[in-house]
């Protein structure tokens, strides 16, 4: 059987060809997404260089993020009551009857009704507690962060003590780890723990305190996932890094640095590494570590410390609001 059509061979489509087509469709899609138009990456004869030009033009025309700022929105704690406790010098915790001064290789125990001392313990210069941190308490539980800084190589544990003698009950070994365990806290049915790296001493060489960092695990103290810390809270740190940090019932996270008279307040982010940054509250106390008293319904009531008066102070937070 005949007939009157012309056999032709189907051209040969190399796999330069068709890359070089799919290149100039995903620019003219790009290009029409952005400006509406398809003049930009159009032509099939514009040269490779024209085209890597129109698209870097591209994207510099995309909006910038704006710049990190410390943003504040006229927030203040209320000082509700100072008590002046001299071991007190990193941090305080905080129960329904007492609250707990924390020093390097001390815990001294007072009643929140008038400062009376009833407990304390110490550990002995250049035993195995080298530099407690932030605590806080559950039940009959002090639990408290623990670090060897400024020594090297950096290593953390967790501490717990017995609220009714101070005595140690338990304790849990992170190990060498970059950073030094400065706060852990439990929120969700996880564990959040804070690891500091610093500008000047205790750090390991070749890092600072921009590698600070903010760590959820599981009930095993399996890293889960990990943040970093906004560059707008880091340049408030001076050499130092974050010395507090809670979660607030409001679900936000509050964390202290060790000598400014600010509490930041921040979240998860929806992308990304970094923590998100919502606002400052400026506290009476400088810095360091506390702790909520949840002893209080519905009240916002935390206890800090003065590192430089030797003072616990008790003061109230207020609400940051839902628009932020």
């Amino acid at each position: 059987m005949t007939t009157d059509i012309e056999h032709k061979e189907t051209p040969l489509v190399t796999r330069r060809a068709l890359l070089k087509g799919m290149v100039s469709v995903a620019g003219v899609v790009a290009t029409g997404m952005v400006s509406g138009g398809f003049s930009v990456f159009a032509a099939e004869n514009q040269p490779d260089e024209a085209k890597r030009e129109a698209y870097r033009a591209w994207l510099q025309s995309l909006p910038a993020a704006p710049a990190p700022e410390l943003t504040k929105h006229g927030l203040v704690a209320t000082e509700l009551q100072r008590w002046s406790v001299m071991e007190g010098n990193q941090g305080v915790a905080v129960d329904g009857e007492h609250f707990y001064g924390i020093g390097n290789h001390a815990l001294v125990k007072h009643r929140k009704d008038n400062g009376e001392r009833v407990a304390e313990w110490f550990g002995p210069r250049d035993g195995a507690i080298i530099h407690l941190n932030a605590g806080w308490v559950d039940g009959h539980r002090l639990v408290v962060a623990h670090s060897n800084f400024p020594h090297l190589p950096m290593a953390s544990s967790l501490e717990i003590y017995d609220t009714r003698t101070l005595q140690p009950i338990e304790t849990y070994s992170f190990g060498i780890r970059l950073g030094s365990l400065t706060w852990a806290v439990r929120h969700n049915g996880f564990w959040w723990a804070c690891f500091a790296n610093y500008n000047d001493n205790g750090t390991t060489p070749g890092f600072d305190q921009r590698w600070t960092y903010l760590s959820k695990f599981d009930d095993n103290w399996q890293q889960l996932e990990s943040w970093l810390f906004p560059p707008q809270v880091v340049a408030t740190w001076g050499d130092s890094a974050s010395s507090g940090g809670d979660w607030g019932d409001d679900g936000l996270l509050y964390v202290t640095g060790h000598d400014a008279a600010e509490i930041y307040v921040l979240r998860l982010p929806k992308q990304g590494v970094t923590l998100e940054y919502i606002t400052a509250i400026d506290v009476p106390f400088e810095g360091q570590s506390w702790d909520w008293d949840r002893s209080v319904p519905g009240e916002r009531i935390i206890y800090g410390i003065s590192r430089a008066r030797q003072e616990v102070i008790v003061a109230r937070i207020p609400e940051v609001p839902s628009e932020l």
